[in-house]
């Protein structure tokens, strides 16, 4: 049921952009590095009998990657790119207890910021740096955020690499089965902290008219709408600790044994099976939803001890959960000039007999760019 609260919210989330810039996040640093266009470079390689049949096997390789239908898609048509870009890193973690009278619900998710950046490409490399400019003129310094991501985009697959740790700048946002639990939404609070790690892959199946890149990346055009079945595998590791003693002194003194933890670490696996499409609505416009639902195996420590006994081989059917990841792009797209936003949402569900988490991550960008210095084959013969 969570799943599909998240999965309509975050379609609701796409189409409501302009009051998205109010959504949570706020960010001290971060740091982002993004390859796209996947070796396209690389497949501008000629060889001839002299070539060696390593070298000839990787550039079909690279080529079958690559491969595409150009009444479908079109591809790049230049070496460099510049882009400015507005991000909002937002995040969220709904803490759940069982007891007889009802759940006890704990919800943290971090003050509102938004954060500017500037990035440079060269045909498949991507690299920038983006900063919090509110952050500037504070004269109390909070605890550093970081993020980090390095995304990889071919026709026919893709990998994100992503590395989150928190700041200390968290608010209580949802507080229930406390006795007076209204008065505390939105009570600031910095006993809570979390550390992301993980890797998400995905093969994308009717590469050939589906591009990806396209709405991510602004390294093609799709011409015409079509849509694809994707399939992913990602792993990902989750450090989480909760200072009670920072919690007001009403809610520990009525705080359930289930939520009366310091740390949770869990490990997650998961394989994914979902669906991706391009709706070409306008001359060189493009909006672009993927859903990729997942199931996981979660194995978890609280209090660095293990949740589920190892002696047990029937519980870790117990340790499966589901999760979702949820894209949204809409840009435009000329070939020369681009401007648009993206959305990518993260959710994780965990749950045992008598405590739930679910934990969300994401980011909203607004970005405009333009592209330049042709490819030699694309420049007209003078």
């Amino acid at each position: 049921m969570s799943a599909r609260i998240l999965l309509v919210s975050a379609t609701i989330l796409f189409l409501l952009i302009p009051c998205l810039l109010k959504a949570q996040n706020e960010e001290k640093e971060c740091v982002q590095t993004a390859i796209s266009d996947s070796l396209n470079c690389l497949s501008d390689l000629k060889y001839d009998n002299q070539t060696s049949p390593f070298k000839k096997f990787f550039n079909r390789s690279v080529e079958w990657f690559n491969a595409t239908d150009t009444n479908y898609i079109q591809p790049n048509k230049y070496n460099l790119t510049m882009m400015l870009e507005q991000s909002t890193w937002f995040e969220h973690y709904r803490l759940s207890g069982t007891g007889e009278n009802g759940n006890q619900l704990l919800g943290f998710a971090p003050k509102v910021n938004t954060k500017l950046g500037v990035y440079f490409g060269w045909r498949w490399i991507f690299l920038g740096y983006s900063f919090d400019l509110a952050s500037l003129f504070k004269k109390e310094r909070e605890k550093p955020r970081t993020e980090m991501v390095f995304n990889l985009y071919s026709a026919k697959f893709g990998v994100d690499l992503y590395y989150r740790k928190t700041g200390s700048n968290f608010r209580i946002t949802t507080c229930k089965n406390f006795d007076n639990a209204e008065k505390y939404i939105g009570t600031n609070f910095n006993g809570f902290n979390s550390k992301i790690k993980g890797l998400n892959a995905y093969y994308i199946f009717n590469s050939e008219k589906y591009s990806y890149p396209a709405a991510y990346s602004q390294s093609t055009n799709q011409k015409k709408s079509c849509g694809s079945l994707m399939a992913g595998f990602a792993f990902s590791q989750h450090d989480i600790t909760l200072d009670q003693s920072k919690l007001p002194q009403e809610i520990k003194d009525q705080i359930r044994p289930s939520l009366n933890f310091n740390k949770l670490a869990y490990t997650d696996f998961n394989l994914s099976l979902g669906y991706g499409y391009n709706w070409v609505f306008a001359k060189n416009c493009l909006l672009n939803i993927s859903l990729l639902p997942a199931i996981g195996y979660k194995k978890a420590r609280i209090n660095d001890t293990p949740t589920t006994p190892n002696s047990d081989w029937t519980q870790w059917v117990k340790d499966i959960n589901f999760d979702l990841i949820t894209r949204a792009g809409i840009t435009w797209n000329n070939s020369k000039y681009y401007v648009g936003a993206t959305l990518i949402l993260h959710t994780y569900d965990y749950r045992k007999d008598n405590f739930s988490m679910t934990n969300s991550f994401g980011s909203l960008k607004i970005y405009a760019g333009f592209n330049f210095w042709k490819r030699k084959q694309y420049r007209r013969p003078e």
